[in-house]
């Protein structure tokens, strides 16, 4: 298979990708807290680690892509008596939203999507094991890790014991052994809670996407090839993940970590206090969801990433000329009689160096706009090189189905080539009126 380089968090530099399991690759990505509808924040993770996977299953990798939706939360709890609601209608809700903002964007469902509330008994356990092994004690029916049970805390994201100090990233709780420890388990009195032997609660953010990753890929000892998510992740969410999986399965959780910059609004962050968060599903309802993700690829992934109008506008009019293209040599190879089937595309090594190159997907886009400018190119060429015609449209295909744009094409029939066929020989015989009643068809068919 061709080599695959990634830019690892873990050590921060270019490693060559080399999987747990021969031609199989183990993906988890940190999904949303499924409290409110999505910002496009939220989305860029989606695209971005969606191109990941498609990169790979494209090379011919099995891949086995897990991204949970965390539907036990503080805030969750807090939402939903806002609203007056149950936390299980909240979570349910929103998470329609967002699946429905997946597809929208072009990108493939996860594989499996798990939830914290359906693994708790294994978080329990989890906990547990950590408290028996020494790395976890309970105070006050919380439970919390113990930081320097473990070696190495910090690899990921630098924030070493050493370097973090008391009540500057760290919150200071008397219930502590040491300010740096953080909760496996909190002991609550509202909201959803389980019991356990240390109080009716739940369980810490972090606790529960490496229990979930350790029991969707036991059969690698809770070791997975690719953990990713966005850059804010990285600490303490990630590190603290790390942390447990060393003191459980005596592991990194992950031989690769990605993380996708911030998407800023006109280039200034996206936060609520400045009241500039863009909701995805408004995003996606005015621009569409190819253009915003064709935008999204346009920058690389561990880039900040800009919304304005200039740039979700220029992705729009690019997306358009891909469209027309595309459809237009469609349509033309069909009313030539020539399927369009794909065959394996020829030309295509740089498109997938580019690619294999750390995602680099605005190098990959450019080569697509140059296929696009050749294939318009053979359109207009007398007469018609329909070889080099269908082999524009393989190429064209395959950069579109691994970039995850998707442009629809019309399928035409024996009577629609009829009907294009009298409406060339209207044409050639100057029966403007019969011409223009031909092409109205043709366009309403959406061959013209």
């Amino acid at each position: 298979m061709q080599k695959v380089m990634i830019y690892n968090s873990l050590g921060n530099r270019l490693e060559e990708f080399h999987p747990i399991k021969e031609g199989k690759v183990s993906f988890y990505v940190c999904g949303p807290t499924v409290y409110n509808s999505p910002h496009i924040g939220n989305m860029r993770p989606v695209i971005v680690f969606d191109e990941w996977r498609r990169l790979f299953l494209a090379l011919g990798y099995d891949v086995k892509f897990v991204s949970n939706y965390t539907d036990v939360d503080d805030k969750i709890i807090n939402r939903a008596k806002m609203l007056g609601i149950s936390e299980k209608e909240l979570t349910e809700s929103v998470i329609e939203e967002f699946r429905s903002l997946v597809d929208s964007v072009g990108a493939l469902q996860p594989d499996i999507t798990p939830r914290p509330t359906v693994y708790m008994e294994q978080m329990i356990k989890y906990i547990d094991d950590l408290v028996m092994n020494g790395s976890a004690y309970e105070s006050e029916g919380d439970v919390y890790f113990k930081v320097d049970s473990v070696e190495g805390y910090g690899d990921l994201s630098g924030n070493t014991p050493e370097s973090l100090n008391s009540g500057a990233r760290i919150e200071v709780n008397s219930q502590k052994k040491s300010p740096l420890d953080f909760a496996l388990w909190k002991k609550t009195e509202e909201g959803i809670k389980w019991n356990t032997p240390w109080s009716a609660g739940r369980p810490g953010w972090h606790t529960e996407c490496c229990v979930m990753i350790a029991s969707i890929f036991a059969d690698q000892g809770g070791l997975i090839d690719i953990h990713g998510g966005g850059f804010d992740l990285k600490f303490p969410h990630h590190e603290n993940e790390m942390a447990q999986s060393r003191a459980h399965n005596h592991n990194k959780l992950a031989n690769y970590w990605i993380h996708n910059g911030f998407i800023n609004i006109d280039n200034e962050k996206m936060s609520k206090s400045l009241g500039n968060v863009l909701l995805a599903k408004d995003v996606v309802a005015k621009f569409g969801g190819m253009p915003f993700r064709l935008m999204v690829l346009n920058t690389h992934y561990r880039a900040p990433l800009s919304f304005t109008e200039e740039t979700i506008s220029e992705a729009e009019k690019n997306y358009q000329k891909i469209t027309m293209a595309y459809k237009s040599v469609a349509v033309k190879l069909q009313l030539e009689g020539i399927g369009l089937e794909t065959k394996s595309a020829e030309g295509v090594d740089a498109f997938f160096n580019e690619l294999c190159n750390d995602l680099n997907t605005p190098n990959a886009i450019s080569i697509l706009y140059g296929e696009v400018k050749t294939a318009n190119t053979l359109l207009r060429a007398r007469p018609l090189n329909l070889d080099d015609l269908k082999a524009s449209f393989d190429r064209l295909t395959l950069y579109l189905n691994v970039l995850g744009i998707k442009v629809d094409y019309p399928v035409i029939d024996e009577d629609g080539r009829k009907l294009y066929a009298e409406y060339m020989d209207a044409k050639a015989n100057k029966d403007f009126a019969r011409s223009d009643v031909l092409r109205a068809s043709l366009i309403e068919k959406g061959i013209l």
